[in-house]
């Protein structure tokens, strides 16, 4: 789920984007490529999560992506 502890299925995704990220670059050399990643605070299953551990979801998201990041600059709020 969503809202899971990183697992195996999280880093399937984030490889996969990474080689299409990877190709574009290479492909066209000219055009800028963003890989991104983030979280989405507005789903029910993150307001259910969120209120199950009496949080709001903004809340909720900041701390859940501390266990997903990075680098900062590379991790995106979709608000």
């Amino acid at each position: 789920s969503v809202f899971a502890e990183p697992h195996i299925g999280h880093l399937y995704t984030l490889v996969i984007s990474d080689i299409l990220a990877r190709h574009a670059r290479l492909s066209r050399p000219n055009r800028p490529v963003h890989f991104l990643t983030g979280t989405d605070e507005h789903g029910l299953k993150i307001q259910k999560a969120a209120e199950a551990m009496s949080l709001n979801p903004s809340t909720f998201c900041d701390h859940l992506s501390q266990r997903f990041r990075v680098r900062q600059s590379m991790y995106v709020f979709q608000t």
